[in-house]
C-alpha cells in the first residue's frame, strides 16, 4: 500500500493540520466504509437546536486519531512502550471505532437494525476490512475489544478518559458554540501516564480531569440531551415504526431499495453475514432524508404529519421533569387528540407520549480515572478532587418527559 502525494494531511478547523501516518491509515481512509462517515452526521438532529452542528463522523474520527497520535508521543516520552505495531493499531482502532453508526448517529441506532449497537457494527466492518487488507487491523480488534495484554491501549480507545470522548466533546463544544464543552484536550494528554499497564492521570493535572468531567455533564443535559433534540429524535424514531406499519398495510412507500430492505427485514446481529453488512454500508443521511421528503405527501396521515414536523422543524411541545409524568395528563392529552382527529388510540400515540433520560456523567463503579500522586500512590479523582460536584456526577440523573401537538396536528 503507497499512500498517495496528493493526500497526506487534512486541515482540521479543531486542531488544525492532521497528518496521515502511514499508508495503512490512507487506505482505511480512503476505503468507501470510512468514506461512508462524510454523510454521517455527528449529533443526529441536533442542528434543529444548534444550526452550526453539521459537522460528520469523518471529521471526529480524524480528530479522535489526532488526539490518539499525541497520546503515543506523550506516553513514549516519558518512557512507556509502545511499539510500532501497537501505534498502528491503535490508530486504526480509534479511526474505525465509529465506523458502525447508521444514519444520523444516536438518533437511529435501534431503528434501522433492531438492538444491535453501533459498536458490534463497527467490529463486524474491522473483521472485514482485516480480511481484506491480510490481517493488518488483528492488533487494531484485540485493542477495540479491550482483549490486548496492555490495558492501557484499550483505555485509549475506550474509557471514562479516552480519545473519543476528548475529541467529539472539543469538536461539539465548537460547532454548536456551546462553550462550556470547550475542554483543553491536549493538557489532558499531555498529564496522561502508565502505571502497572494502567492509564492514570498525573496529580497536576487534576482540576483539567475536573473540567473534563463537568463538560461533558454540561454538554449532555445542554446539547446531547436538549429537549427540542430529544423530541425531533423520538419523531424520527416513531417515522421509521410508521413506515414498518405501512408497508405490512400493502401501501407503496417510496425510498431507495437499502433503506426498503431494512424497512421490510428484521436484521439482528446474528443475521449480519458480508451482504447485509454492505448494505448498512450503503446507507447514510441522504435516504432518510429523501424519505422524509417523498413520504410528506403520502395518503397515511400520521407517516405524512412526522415527516412534515421533521422537515419544517414544526415540532411536537416538549415538557421536562424532574419527577415521573402523570399517566392521567398523558391520557388527557391522548383523548383530546383522538376525539380532534378522529385517530385511533394507536395513531394518536405517535403525537402523544412519554419517556425518560438519564445520565451519570462519572462510572466511578465502573473503569474510574486514576490520579497518581506524588507520591506515587493512585487514588480515584472524585476521591483525589476537593470539587465537591465529582461525587454528585457519580449518580445517576433521570428525567422524565410527555411530549404532545402544540396546537392540532
Amino acid at each position: 500500500m503507497t499512500a498517495s502525494k496528493k493526500l497526506e494531511i487534512f486541515n482540521d478547523p479543531i486542531y488544525g493540520f492532521i497528518t496521515i501516518p502511514s499508508p495503512l491509515i490512507f487506505e482505511l481512509i480512503s476505503h468507501p466504509y470510512f468514506q461512508r462517515l462524510r454523510r454521517i452526521s455527528q449529533m443526529g438532529l441536533s442542528y434543529l437546536v444548534y444550526p452550526g452542528a453539521h459537522h460528520t463522523r469523518f471529521h471526529h474520527a480524524l480528530g479522535a486519531m489526532y488526539l490518539m497520535q499525541k497520546a503515543v508521543q506523550v506516553l513514549r516520552f516519558k518512557g512507556v512502550e509502545i511499539t510500532e505495531e501497537e501505534e498502528e493499531g491503535l490508530l486504526a482502532a480509534i479511526l474505525l471505532h465509529d465506523i458502525g453508526h447508521g444514519p444520523f448517529s444516536h438518533a437511529m441506532e435501534h431503528s434501522i437494525v433492531k438492538d444491535v449497537h453501533h459498536e458490534d457494527i463497527s467490529l463486524l466492518f474491522m473483521e472485514e476490512l482485516n480480511t481484506k487488507f491480510n490481517g493488518s487491523l488483528t492488533t487494531a480488534i484485540a485493542i477495540f475489544k479491550k482483549e490486548h495484554a496492555k490495558t492501557f491501549l484499550n483505555q485509549l480507545v475506550s474509557s471514562q478518559l479516552d480519545m473519543d470522548r476528548m475529541d467529539y466533546l472539543k469538536r461539539d463544544s465548537f460547532y454548536t458554540g456551546v462553550s462550556e464543552g470547550n475542554i483543553n484536550s491536549q493538557r489532558l494528554i499531555t498529564m496522561l501516564n502508565v502505571v502497572e499497564k494502567e492509564l492514570v492521570v498525573e496529580e497536576k493535572g487534576i482540576y483539567s480531569v475536573e473540567k473534563f468531567l463537568m463538560a461533558r455533564r454540561f454538554m449532555y443535559w445542554q446539547v446531547y440531551l436538549h429537549k427540542t433534540g430529544l423530541v425531533a429524535e423520538q419523531l424520527l424514531i416513531r417515522t421509521l415504526k410508521r413506515a414498518r406499519e405501512v408497508l405490512a398495510m400493502n401501501l407503496e412507500l417510496p425510498c431507495s431499495d437499502n433503506l426498503m430492505f431494512f424497512l421490510k427485514n428484521k436484521i439482528a446481529k446474528k443475521d449480519f453475514d458480508a451482504t447485509i453488512l454492505n448494505r448498512f454500508s450503503l446507507l447514510d443521511d441522504t435516504d432518510i432524508l429523501a424519505a422524509l421528503k417523498a413520504w410528506r405527501d403520502h395518503s397515511d396521515y400520521v407517516l405524512s404529519n412526522l415527516c412534515a414536523m421533521l422537515l419544517d422543524r414544526r415540532l411536537l411541545n416538549i415538557k421536562l421533569k424532574n419527577k415521573p409524568i402523570a399517566s392521567q395528563k398523558v391520557q388527557e392529552r391522548l383523548d383530546s387528540l383522538r376525539k380532534a382527529k378522529q385517530l385511533s388510540k394507536e395513531e394518536a400515540a405517535y403525537f402523544v407520549f412519554e419517556g425518560s433520560v438519564a445520565l451519570k456523567a462519572y462510572e466511578a463503579d465502573k473503569q474510574n480515572i486514576n490520579i497518581l500522586k506524588s507520591n506515587g500512590k493512585l487514588t480515584d479523582v472524585a476521591k483525589a478532587s476537593d470539587h465537591l460536584n465529582l461525587k454528585a456526577l457519580s449518580k445517576t440523573m433521570t428525567k422524565y418527559y410527555m411530549c404532545y401537538p402544540k396546537d392540532s396536528v
